[in-house]
């Protein structure tokens, strides 16, 4: 099924929205829970990964379920999706995740407007989000081509496991991280460490989209020559 654009940008909106009310409101709660900042990372993780597993499920069919400037930049240099309407995409996907943090500061009956004070910065961090964004990449595309099927669970999976085994507990999502920049609670990053974050979740993104072209690059050669060796006999 094909969908026009406004509904498509509708979907990634939404989608981005509940994704970072997620991530926001499962950190404020786990917060207001423990004082164990394990459990803490923990009990934002669980949720962020379910969640993701909904979205995708739901909203693929509409939007292709990207929820992410990052993967929306490789459909695009993999000319899956228009220029112009990645760029619609991408502004949706930014516009959603702030109205995500508002809404989650509102469930949580705290000011709506903040910016956070969280430090995320140094050369651990921005290598730990290239590596995020490359996993999270990679996974997308690997898992497009053997099991379309499970790419909700593929990717949620993903996103729990890398909270744990990245030093940033993986964003690997411009929008998420520019709207967690708005939330100083447990999900927050300073806004002036967006910059080193970003470049490496684009980064991450396209040494993802090299790896993965020349990986399923070497499948398909491999197929070819099985099929002219088989026409040949």
């Amino acid at each position: 099924m094909t969908f026009d654009l406004r509904r498509r940008l509708a979907a990634e909106a939404l989608g981005t929205a509940i994704l970072v009310a997620t991530v926001v409101g499962s950190g404020i709660m786990a917060e207001k829970l423990t004082d164990d900042v394990a459990l803490s990372l923990l009990g934002n993780t669980l949720p962020t990964g379910a969640i993701l597993v909904v979205l995708i499920t739901v909203l693929g069919p509409l939007s292709g379920a990207h929820f992410n400037p990052a993967v929306t930049m490789i459909f695009a240099l993999r000319r899956e999706i228009e220029a112009n309407a990645a760029l619609f995409y991408v502004v949706a996907q930014i516009a959603g995740g702030i109205a995500g943090s508002l809404v989650a500061h509102a469930m949580f009956e705290l000011p709506l407007i903040q910016i956070s004070a969280t430090a995320r910065t140094g050369t651990g961090q921005w290598i730990a989000e290239a590596v995020a964004a490359c996993g999270l990449v990679f996974t997308i595309l690997a898992g497009l081509r053997f099991r379309p099927d499970a790419i909700a669970w593929l990717v949620g999976l993903y996103i729990t496991a890398a909270y744990w085994f990245t030093a940033s507990t993986s964003f690997a999502n411009p929008a998420v991280a520019i709207a967690r920049a708005l939330s100083n609670t447990f999900a927050g990053i300073r806004p002036v460490d967006l910059p080193g974050f970003i470049l490496a979740e684009i980064f991450g993104a396209l040494l993802a989209m090299a790896l993965a072209g020349w990986i399923l690059a070497e499948e398909k050669v491999a197929v070819h020559a099985l099929n002219e060796l088989k026409g040949a006999e």
